[in-house]
């Protein structure tokens, strides 16, 4: 905080009674003070330096500079290989691989088309920084992929439908 005032300018307040807030003593260049802070009231502050009150103008802390925060687009995953029998709403997701918790999909091991047996690896998974492997339940073929290697999901999110 700095003083803007000239002492000409704070005589020609008139004094006026106040409790202090914080006192303090000083000497400069031999001369004792002893400056007692009465009040602050958005930028003035009230003073009184050796018995006589001043009305004192502070400079106004600048404004800290607010970041803007900036959120970059996540590029499109690419797409999943489609599924043999259309679009992805239409495949019956019943007998699909799902995923058993959130994390992000590391690999896919098999594609559209594939014989798989029970217990083959379909896709790795990552979460809480370990790749899972998940495995199908039963033996079939591949019909659709529904996800794509990097792409999050969700718990329970299909992964790979099996017929």
């Amino acid at each position: 905080m700095v003083a803007t005032n000239t002492p000409e300018s704070l005589n020609a307040f008139k004094p006026i009674k106040l409790k202090a807030m914080k006192e303090y003593k000083y000497t400069i260049n031999g001369n004792k003070y002893n400056v007692a802070i009465a009040g602050i009231e958005d930028n003035i502050a009230n003073v009184v330096v050796n018995g006589e009150e001043y009305k004192v103008e502070m400079e106004k802390e600048p404004e800290p500079v607010k970041k803007k925060v900036v959120v970059k687009p996540v590029a499109a995953p690419a797409p999943a290989v489609a599924p043999a029998s259309g679009s992805a709403q239409k495949v019956n997701t019943n007998n699909a691989v799902k995923s058993p918790l959130p994390g992000v999909i590391v690999e896919i091991k098999v594609k559209v088309g594939d014989e798989v047996k029970a217990g083959d690896t379909v896709v790795v998974l990552e979460a809480m920084k370990m790749a899972n492997n998940l495995d199908t339940e039963r033996g079939g073929k591949v019909t659709a992929v529904l996800v794509s290697e990097g792409e999050s999901v969700m718990e329970d999110t299909p992964l790979v439908v099996i017929e």
